[in-house]
């Protein structure tokens, strides 16, 4: 098993746990964050595999939420410095959605808007499910609405996430 199979197996335990209710989700966002930084790998420079683009979804999206939620809790420039590097972890994670897409040809994709609690996400979060991974993927990029769009892999209206609780859910 690889490094990047281990990982896809370490955290689905922890999202077992999280539906069991033995993790809050923080607990769950702390595990995975430590989990994308232990690998011995950083994320891919040459994603040829949907593999490889799937993790460094994963690890972009950790370090963003990390990011984001240290935000919160600082003040002055350290907290606009790391809302800056929120945002450019949000939008390397969309590059890796994009080229996973791409390396699907848009095949066993399905994509649509999800309710939400928040207003500031609220017509702008969609939800994008890809199948033969059994992985579900957020995104508010309208790069990706595009090309989704383009691909008739996007429906319209709005539709309830398949992970609601954890959508919906704060940290």
């Amino acid at each position: 098993m690889n490094a990047i199979q281990k990982y896809f197996k370490y955290r689905q335990s922890l999202i077992d746990q999280y539906v069991k209710g033995d993790m809050t989700k923080q607990e769950y966002l702390d595990g995975n964050l430590e989990a994308v930084l232990s690998l011995q790998i950083r994320p891919f420079q040459n994603v040829d595999t949907v593999e490889k683009g799937l993790f460094n979804y994963q690890y972009y999206n950790a370090m963003a939420k990390e990011a984001a939620m240290t935000a919160h809790r600082a003040a002055g420039d350290g907290r606009l410095d790391l809302l800056a590097r929120a945002g450019e972890y949000y939008d390397k994670k969309d590059r890796a959605t994009l080229k996973v897409l791409r390396l699907l040809d848009f095949q066993r994709a399905q994509a649509y808007f999800i309710k939400t609690r928040s207003s500031q996400l609220s017509g702008k979060l969609y939800e994008i499910v890809i199948e033969d991974y059994q992985m579900i993927l957020h995104s508010t990029s309208p790069v990706i609405l595009r090309a989704l769009r383009e691909e008739s892999v996007f429906s319209e209206g709005v539709r309830q996430s398949l992970i609601d609780g954890y959508i919906n859910q704060k940290y």
